[in-house]
Formats: C-alpha cells, sequence, structure tokens
C-alpha cells in the first residue's frame, strides 16, 4: 500500500496535475471570495468569518475531486498497466487504499494554505483575534469527511470507464447527487419527517452538522460508512475487470 501511495504521491508532483490542482483550488477560491462581488465574497460580508469558504469548498471540490481521480484507474486500464499491478504481491485493497491515500493527500496539501484566510480574518475583525476557533475547526473537520467520500466516489467511477472524460463526469454527477441531490428530493416534501430523512440521506446536511461544531456520531458514521461502500464497491469492480 506505502508503494502505491508513493507512487500516486510521485506521479502527481512530478507532472503539472499536483501543482494545476492546487493552484486552481486556491485561485478559484481567491476569486469568490476576495475579488469577486456576490455572496461568498468576505470583504462585503461586513464581519470576520469564514462560513462563506466553507459553503464554497465542497462545491469547488466536487470538480476538481474526479479531475484528480479520473486518471486513478481509468488511465492504468486504457495503459494495460492494471494488469501488472494484479500480479504485484499486492491485495486489492491495498492497491485502491494506496490510491485513495495518494489522492486524498494531494486535497489536503491543497486545503492547508487556506489556513491563512483564518489568520487574516482574525486581524480584519473589529476585535483583533475575535474568531470562533471552535467553529472554524469543526467545519475544516467536516471539509476532510467531505473531500475523503469524493476521493472514494471518484476512485469508484475511475474503474468503470477507460475514458478519462467519461471518469471525470460520472465521478462529478455522483458526488453531485449525492451532496445535493437529496436537497432537492427533500424540496418536494412538506416540512416534516419525509423531508428531514431525504435531507439525511446527502452528505450536505451531515457536512453543515459538522461545520457547525457539532460532532455527532451519526454524522462521523455517515461519512465514514459512505467512504468504505464506495471503496467497497470499487474493490468488486476491479475484481469484476480482473476476472478472464
Amino acid at each position: 500500500m506505502l508503494s502505491i501511495f508513493k507512487r500516486e504521491i510521485r506521479s502527481f508532483f512530478t507532472s503539472p496535475i499536483g501543482y494545476l490542482v492546487i493552484g486552481l483550488f486556491l485561485v478559484l477560491n481567491g476569486l469568490f471570495l476576495w475579488v469577486f462581488k456576490g455572496p461568498f465574497n468576505i470583504l462585503d460580508a461586513g464581519f470576520a468569518d469564514m462560513g462563506n469558504f466553507f459553503l464554497l469548498a465542497p462545491w469547488v471540490f466536487l470538480f476538481l475531486i474526479p479531475a484528480i481521480t479520473m486518471r486513478s484507474f481509468s488511465e492504468e486500464k486504457k495503459l494495460g498497466t492494471l494488469e501488472l499491478l494484479y500480479i504485484k504481491p499486492i491485495s486489492l485493497w491495498n492497491l485502491v487504499l494506496g490510491k485513495f491515500l495518494g489522492t486524498y493527500s494531494l486535497a489536503i496539501i491543497a486545503l492547508i494554505p487556506t489556513l491563512l484566510y483564518v489568520y487574516a480574518l482574525s486581524q480584519l475583525g473589529t476585535t483583533i483575534g475575535n474568531i470562533d476557533m471552535g467553529l472554524v475547526l469543526g467545519s475544516y473537520f467536516g471539509t476532510l469527511f467531505l473531500i475523503a467520500c469524493y476521493t472514494c466516489i471518484g476512485l469508484f467511477t475511475s474503474t468503470l470507464s477507460e475514458n478519462q472524460i467519461v471518469a471525470f463526469l460520472l465521478g462529478m454527477v455522483c458526488c453531485f447527487a449525492l451532496y445535493y441531490g437529496f436537497e432537492g428530493i427533500a424540496s418536494l416534501f412538506d416540512e416534516g419527517e419525509s423531508s428531514v430523512f431525504a435531507q439525511n440521506l446527502g452528505m450536505k446536511a451531515h457536512f453543515e452538522n459538522i461545520a457547525r461544531g457539532v460532532l455527532d456520531s451519526r454524522d462521523l458514521v455517515y461519512f465514514i460508512s459512505m467512504a468504505a461502500f464506495f471503496l467497497f464497491l470499487t474493490v468488486i469492480q476491479l475484481k469484476q475487470v480482473n476476472k478472464p
């Protein structure tokens, strides 16, 4: 697993992919949060708060994570190198986990520079340092869980096609459906148990719960189960591909 992880990290940073993903994430967030006029602009909000960043980040990652994972298995299948991985003394689970950790690490590296936003906002407040760090830490914690789920979904969709564009589109659609789709379904119901139940099937409701600083075991179990489910589907799909 460690060798696959190192191979993935090396492939990201020996090509423009890693730098492009990190740069694109930071540029998009920087433009929407500090430059472009609109609902996400922090300076127009009138108060020092990271809430706008955590509203925007899930949507940016919804595009970027599938863009990273689309090559994970699609490229291996297209180049015929997937068969070489099968004959290595490594289990399919270790193979999948190695690729997961490689992609997940890249997303975390992209997230780390945004800590500068926290410092900047703590200095911009009327009272310097007057920022709710508990809320900020909870939001970062929820973002890490959300990224993990996006990554697992992207890995699974990359096993479905040799075409990287198809894998990207499938990953993006699945991430969107599981993040926001159930919110749309919930809006079809009148306020009540059915609406709440539909919302709780999606990732957005659980992400927002953690982002509010409330660490409920149900939200953690949801994200861990979702990630494990798509990793399991990835392994099953690889076994099907490996069948003679």
